[in-house]
């Protein structure tokens, strides 16, 4: 199996035969003028640009279903509470057990795909304002591979021409991240007014303003991570990113702003969803277990209602993550209500508005009060939505009644007192219903979803009832990262060996251990 560095290598040296190639032909073209490029080569070089910066945008949320399946519906959208698997498989997710192949997904075939062409970036173009969006297309994708495993291959891939690399720490990862992201704005400010080929970006249309504020927002993601294991770090970073003085433009202030990938030929997550096997996700019960409970409108948009054809109730029934159902009866649990031909969202302005409640917490965005960014929050998500209602349902104080499986076996009642009018109590209720509701909003974003559910604890979740990790993870509780492939071992073992024993000296390379960021003080037993 071709390791991640040896995918990187492969896809350099095929691009340096594309890129020979492309100075080469009609050289016996005496009487042309040198000095000039030829609207031939213009559009040659266009679609190679197209091309690389479009190969990194498919590999932020991979556009590529199988690819996608293993990333986001068999893991981010599991752990993180938004997706069940709809079939009993022998090795999942969901029982903490997956096999190798389904580890090393994010490891193995991710990062090769986006560095390499990453690389192939930097050698096809000297324009500053496509390499700055392509700097921070890499920073969103490193920062979902980070905070899945920890420590990982970031600063010093392909730098010495070797196909092993020492990993960073996922500190370092961070702070990395953050400096290039700051380096990529401060490049688009300079090149506003401009624009970059619509063909070549698959997310803003070559909008540099929508990308500047995606930056900013991305950074305040990462910044409000930071929140328990490095309090002066996230408030110094979360100010920087909200910041408008001076002309800056700050994050996300609207749905116009939101990031979706477009131009793919059919919607992962459909491919999953409805033709896998005749779907093999659904979604879960707890995400419509919420809904249902606190009556969001939402929910027509989210899910499409059961399909039991003996007699049983047919509504918005999710299905539990970890069920053991057969396929035929897991089948018949609510779907993803989602079309062939949507885009892939990456960002939306409502998690905005939901990290800028956290931050108003804290006292460190004084723009609004939590309780507005927090209301705000929902009524973007309805906007998105395209649903009406938010004011009644800003004023629901609904509890969140039990899970009945219609199938009586995975039955459950959620220990929360979340609802969704503001609490007047404690900072600790509020700051669930921040994120409770930020789940919501995110949805599909399991990923994301996962990583703030380890760093608060929020939403509540249900946790699976079938458990085959052998002890990797407790009875009861949920998996904190993942563990490394076996394959980097064999390839890059020293340096991963190295950076195990350094970065994850608590627990080493298991789904129990902690990452860097995932210390907050109520969780250290999860």
């Amino acid at each position: 199996m071709k390791t991640t560095y040896n995918k990187i290598c492969l896809g350099a040296g095929v691009l340096a035969a594309m890129l020979a190639g492309s100075c080469t032909g009609d050289y016996m073209d005496y009487n042309r003028n040198w000095a000039e490029v030829t609207n031939e080569e213009m559009q040659r070089d266009e679609y190679l640009v197209s091309s690389l910066l479009g190969g990194m945008q498919n590999n932020v949320i991979p556009a590529e279903e199988h690819l996608n399946q293993f990333t986001e519906c068999l893991l981010g959208g599991v752990w993180g509470g938004y997706f069940a698997d709809s079939q009993s498989w022998a090795t999942s997710f969901s029982y903490f057990n997956p096999s190798q192949d389904w580890l090393g997904k994010m490891y193995l075939d991710v990062i090769p795909n986006v560095y390499s062409n990453w690389l192939g970036l930097q050698a096809a173009t000297s324009n500053e304002a496509i390499l700055a969006v392509g700097k921070i297309v890499k920073g969103a994708a490193f920062q979902r591979i980070t905070d899945a495993y920890g420590p990982i291959p970031y600063s010093q891939i392909g730098s010495d021409g070797k196909v092993t690399a020492p990993l960073d720490t996922q500190k370092e990862v961070y702070t990395k991240i953050f400096e290039e992201l700051d380096e990529a704005v401060a490049t688009l400010m300079q090149q506003r007014g401009t624009s970059i080929s619509a063909a070549a970006d698959k997310v803003y249309a070559g909008d540099l303003d929508k990308w500047i504020k995606f930056a900013n927002s991305l950074k305040l993601r990462m910044a409000m991570r930071l929140v328990y294991v490095d309090n002066a770090t996230a408030e110094q970073r979360a100010r920087e990113a909200v910041d408008t003085s001076d002309g800056k433009l700050g994050v996300m202030t609207s749905n116009d702003d939101n990031a979706y990938l477009s131009g793919i030929n059919i919607n992962p997550f459909y491919k999953v969803a409805y033709e896998y096997n005749g779907g093999e996700t659904r979604v879960s019960a707890d995400l419509l277990n919420y809904m249902k409970s606190w009556n969001d409108p939402r929910i027509a948009s989210f899910a499409k209602k059961s399909t039991f054809e003996d007699g049983t109730y047919n509504d918005y029934w999710g299905l539990r993550v970890g069920n053991e159902y057969p396929i035929a009866a897991g089948q018949a649990y609510s779907n993803l209500n989602i079309g062939q031909n949507d885009p892939i969202l990456w960002m939306n302005v409502s998690e905005v508005m939901f990290l800028r409640a956290e931050m108003a917490l804290y006292g460190w965005d004084t723009a609004d009060t939590a309780e507005g960014y927090y209301r705000r929050g929902v009524e973007l998500s309805f906007e998105k939505w395209g649903v009406s209602g938010a004011d009644s349902y800003l004023a629901s104080r609904n509890s969140v009644g039990a899970y009945n499986d219609p199938k009586g076996k995975y039955t459950f009642v959620p220990s929360t007192e979340c609802v969704p009018a503001w609490s007047t109590g404690s900072q600790k209720l509020q700051l669930e219903q921040i994120i409770t509701q930020k789940w919501i909003a995110n949805f599909p974003l399991g990923h994301e979803a996962w990583a703030e559910f380890r760093r608060t604890g929020y939403p509540k979740l249900a946790a699976s009832p079938a458990n085959l990790s052998g002890g990797g993870v407790a009875s009861g509780k949920f998996a904190r990262r993942l563990t490394y492939p076996s394959d980097e071992y064999k390839t890059n073992g020293v340096n991963l060996t190295r950076a195990v024993s350094r970065d994850l000296p608590n627990g080493g390379d298991k789904f129990s251990t902690h990452v860097w960021w995932d210390c907050n003080p109520d969780l250290v037993n999860e």
